[in-house]
């Protein structure tokens, strides 16, 4: 099921759907793309993105950060890997399905628990296979990211028109606050380390060393690799919700303050957070952001963000660190970014992306206060960025 399988109402003669379809996404233009459906039978309506990363699919899958888009993936194999319990970044998905050019084949890998289509239907996320991925992502490139309704269907009925509503009336990202659904409720400890490679009994996350730091998280959408990496540096890392007061996170006397990634519009989860990032700024506290956590700093500071036309998601960016002039191969998952001269005097840009020259890090002028972009923790060089978490430490130990 290739080009031919997709029906764009601009065509005078747009071809029926195909035999043997039991499944369709539908974009808010009419565009229909057929396939067949894999995981779960349901219908999501989201943003349609598109990610480039060759592994790491169940990572994405699960990462918060991708709450309220329906993920193509360019790359073919989804699934030769399978899935299992110790990749997940949050316990519950909220992508809303994803797109396939191939079939799922058997998993290959002595750490797959299970096939990746039986993980799908157990966390109720739909997929479709059998898409021509390359079309659709030159769509993406070239229209910016559409909104669209994914419907897996085994009887192969399609009500296309009101799918093509429903995808219509979808509001966007732009203006909704979605870190509120997906950050904790409650505040709590996180003291698990990194993974450790060894013999198969051995291997595994290792538990974290003694603690030499106190760090709260504000949780945007925080993903469980992130925080490893502190706890496997020293850190005693408490996780706050994303509302919680800037006076509550001082009470608790952390010797610095990370502020998470996390989806959505960072303007509409401003609202509530950037007065309270602002205090945070005043105390004089380490500060360290990472992608929407980068952009919600950057608003506290007096600076604007704007919604990308199709946003960076993969792990193959290349970012220059203006200060050392090093360049690192980095992870990204956002659709906003900073808007460029927006930053007000005593914030300095310390990365810019060469692909696109947008900001990807930013540091206070005389305050120990930074944040970055994209993920350092998901090792795309492998470690090119697990410098900034060390930057982070050394910056809670000129405090101490």
């Amino acid at each position: 099921m290739a080009d031919a399988h997709a029906t764009d109402p601009s065509q005078k003669a747009a071809p029926k759907q195909p035999s043997g379809c039991t499944a369709a996404l539908i974009l808010s233009d009419g565009t229909v793309f057929w396939g067949r459906g894999l995981g779960a039978t349901r219908t999501t309506v989201g943003e349609v993105c598109f990610n480039t990363s060759m592994s790491g699919y169940q990572e994405i899958m699960t990462d918060p950060s991708y709450a309220g888009q329906i993920i193509t993936f360019t790359f073919p194999h989804i699934g030769n890997t399978g899935a299992n319990q110790s990749d997940l970044e949050t316990p519950t998905p909220h992508a809303l399905g994803l797109v396939l050019r191939a079939d799922m084949t058997e998993p290959s890998n002595y750490r797959s628990d299970q096939h990746f289509d039986a993980w799908l239907k157990s966390v109720s996320l739909p997929g479709i296979s059998g898409v021509d991925t390359r079309r659709l992502t030159r769509r993406i490139r070239d229209g910016g990211a559409p909104n669209g309704v994914l419907c897996h269907a085994p009887d192969g009925v399609f009500d296309i028109p009101a799918l093509q509503r429903q995808a219509s009336a979808w509001p966007g990202l732009e203006g909704m606050d979605l870190a509120g659904e997906v950050s904790c409720t409650q505040s709590h400890d996180w003291d698990g380390g990194n993974w450790a490679f060894g013999d198969l009994d051995t291997e595994g996350y290792q538990p974290a060393p003694p603690s030499k730091y106190s760090v709260v998280a504000m949780d945007f959408g925080a993903k469980r690799n992130i925080l490893r990496n502190l706890a496997a540096l020293g850190c005693k890392v408490t996780v706050v919700p994303a509302d919680t007061r800037a006076d509550d996170i001082l009470a608790l006397n952390p010797d610095g303050i990370f502020l998470a990634n996390g989806p959505g519009d960072p303007a509409a989860t401003g609202r509530y957070a950037v007065p309270e990032i602002a205090k945070l700024v005043d105390s004089g506290k380490p500060i360290f952001g990472i992608c929407l956590g980068h952009q919600m700093l950057s608003l506290a500071l007096g600076a604007k963000t704007e919604k990308m036309d199709m946003g960076h998601r993969g792990a193959n960016h290349p970012v220059k660190d203006l200060t050392t002039g090093k360049v690192e191969i980095t992870s990204q998952n956002h659709g906003f970014v900073i808007s460029e001269g927006s930053l007000p005097d005593g914030v300095e840009v310390t990365h810019r992306s060469l692909f696109d020259g947008s900001i990807e890090g930013l540091h206070v002028t005389g305050k120990p206060i930074f944040s970055v972009q994209h993920h350092p923790e998901s090792s795309p060089g492998p470690k090119d960025s697990h410098y900034l978490f060390q930057r982070f430490m050394d910056l809670m130990e000129e405090a101490l």
